[in-house]
């Protein structure tokens, strides 16, 4: 039986069994053999091959395939406390959903990517690269970013949402078939969900999307750092909001909150970046906030819009296209339960248009 090894090593990871836990369910199979395999540098026996193959659950046809959609950005809050089994079977899951994007790409035209992705390396600051990117979305000066899932759909980025473990915040990929996707974590506040986007939206443009060298010294936690530069510069604009900042109370962050739609703690912080308030004041506030509850639960929940472009894909395939789950399973050479579980949220309206 011919099947890509690096396949086997991805369904066994998503199934949640490291080599030694898979093994001790096969009977007639080692640890020491299974790693071999999937190392590349021995063969298992079609009897074993179909015994792993079953006990996983994929169809045969998904070993044959060659994923990648790399994951370059993960965003993790506190990554040190997740441990390793959590991060596989996430990095996983977004591998999965690019690659089911990918799948749909054969019958959904998705609307055009627009935005120009911009290197920091080129002169470009990440303040300019924020500030081209609201004007190549027509954001209007001094105004929210509102409807922040629609705009970024309308210009060609997927946006998805799973749901997973609380620390995990978002990705950003562009799917080995070249598509931009936007991964964030559904149970989240809408506040934070919006500035991830903004975060992943920053990755995009200026780490993936552009295939640009980025040396050594802008290494994880620098392109971190620049991604939320990007995000608070995108929401919350320094030209707009300084002049409120200055001197910030905690009572003032709710109305600032309704209006740029940002959370009070990243309005706060914002303050303390631009200059406008001391370590002190910023330490006070943040005691206060967190003395109130505001720090696991703020007040005012404000707007965020529905991702709809891969759910209405979902959607085509069933009813312009006639698939049932089961077809889908089929075609796309994966379970059924994976199907379920990324394709089949809430289901919302979209503009696509399938590929004649």
């Amino acid at each position: 039986m011919e099947i890509n090894f690096r396949q086997l090593t991805f369904a066994r990871e998503f199934r949640g069994y490291n080599q030694t836990d898979l093994a001790a369910q096969i009977s007639g199979l080692s640890q020491s053999n299974l790693s071999k395999f999937e190392k590349g540098i021995s063969t298992l026996s079609d009897e074993l091959l179909k015994k792993i193959i079953e006990f996983l659950d994929f169809p045969v046809g998904f070993f044959s395939k060659t994923i990648s959609n790399a994951v370059e950005n993960p965003h993790y809050r506190k990554r040190s406390t997740i441990n390793k089994k959590d991060v596989t079977n996430i990095e996983s899951s977004i591998r999965l959903v690019g690659y089911i994007v990918d799948q749909m790409t054969e019958s959904i035209d998705w609307p055009e990517f627009t935005l120009a992705p911009l290197d920091i390396d080129d002169g470009f600051s990440v303040n300019s690269i924020a500030k081209h990117t609201r004007k190549s979305l027509g954001i209007k000066q001094g105004e929210p970013v509102r409807n922040i899932i629609q705009l970024l759909e309308k210009h060609g980025i997927i946006i998805v949402e799973i749901e997973h473990i609380e620390k995990f915040d978002g990705a950003s990929i562009k799917t080995d078939g070249g598509t931009p996707v936007i991964i964030i974590n559904k149970s989240f506040s809408n506040d934070r969900k919006r500035f991830t986007i903004a975060h992943e939206l920053g990755h995009l443009i200026m780490h993936v999307l552009g295939d640009f060298p980025i040396p050594d010294y802008r290494g994880d936690k620098e392109r971190e750092k620049e991604a939320d530069t990007f995000a608070s510069e995108f929401l919350m604009p320094e030209t707009d909001i300084k002049k409120s900042l200055y001197g910030i109370k905690l009572s003032g962050l709710a109305e600032l909150k309704r209006y740029w739609l940002t959370s009070m703690a990243a309005i706060l912080r914002r303050a303390y970046d631009l200059g406008c308030i001391d370590k002190d004041r910023y330490t006070y506030i943040n005691i206060e906030m967190s003395r109130m509850g505001y720090k696991k639960h703020e007040p005012i929940d404000v707007f965020i819009d529905s991702p709809t472009l891969f759910v209405k894909s979902y959607e085509m395939h069933k009813s312009e296209l006639e698939y049932s789950d089961n077809e889908l399973s089929e075609a796309f050479s994966l379970p059924i339960d994976i199907i379920n579980r990324f394709c089949k949220p809430n289901l919302s309206k979209g503009k696509l248009r399938l590929v004649v």
